[in-house]
């Protein structure tokens, strides 16, 4: 009676392990609709008129930096350079960013798209950015400019040094604190990174 019943049980067992042979080396049927990859990238913040805002660096014209950033390196960026002194009349693709490398200052920036996305009407935002690197000369005077207004005034009252650079970068605005982001189906969760650091 026990070899009658292992037989059928033997069958079920052997049934099984073909059956699970079979699922995994059969090809996964094809696909029918288009998958787009996606990658998470993390943000870096900086400061626009009071607002916490945030950008991708993707691009930067200095191969250094561009390591330093993990970011792509596109020498062919500096191509958007103006002549200097820049004539009033010569318009420029390029927007300024002020960064703070001796600090640990978060940038802060002259424009962002308003409102974000296909239906912005700031016709100054630029996301190609010329790197302005503000330099400390009164070190008890070091905060966290959240305006451009305030880099420039600090500037005059010489607690600040703004250096010109020839790096460009490529660095799309893409989320803010209070919510607004870029894409309806965005999903904010990447980390923030530290800045030009």
């Amino acid at each position: 009676m026990k070899q009658k019943s292992a037989l059928p049980l033997l069958l079920i067992i052997t049934a099984l392990g073909m059956s699970a042979c079979s699922t995994v080396r059969t090809p996964s049927p094809p696909m029918t609709h288009h998958t787009t990859p996606q990658i998470v990238m993390p943000m870096k913040g900086g400061w626009f008129e009071g607002r916490r805002v945030y950008y991708l660096t993707t691009d930067v014209s200095e191969p250094a930096l561009a390591r330093k950033m993990h970011a792509n390196y596109v020498p062919r960026l500096r191509d958007a350079l103006p002549p200097y002194p820049r004539p009033p009349t010569h318009k420029t693709v390029l927007e300024r960013i002020y960064v703070f490398p001796d600090s640990p200052f978060d940038s802060v920036l002259p424009s962002i798209p308003k409102p974000f996305g296909p239906n912005s009407e700031d016709i100054h935002y630029s996301p190609l950015w010329l790197l302005y690197e503000v330099h400390w000369l009164d070190p008890t005077k070091q905060q966290q400019f959240k305006f451009e207004e305030d880099v420039l005034a600090a500037q005059d009252k010489g607690w600040v040094d703004i250096k010109r650079t020839d790096i460009v970068v490529n660095c799309p605005v893409v989320h803010a604190d209070d919510g607004e982001t870029i894409g309806s189906g965005a999903q904010i969760d990447a980390p923030q990174s530290k800045d030009w650091k």
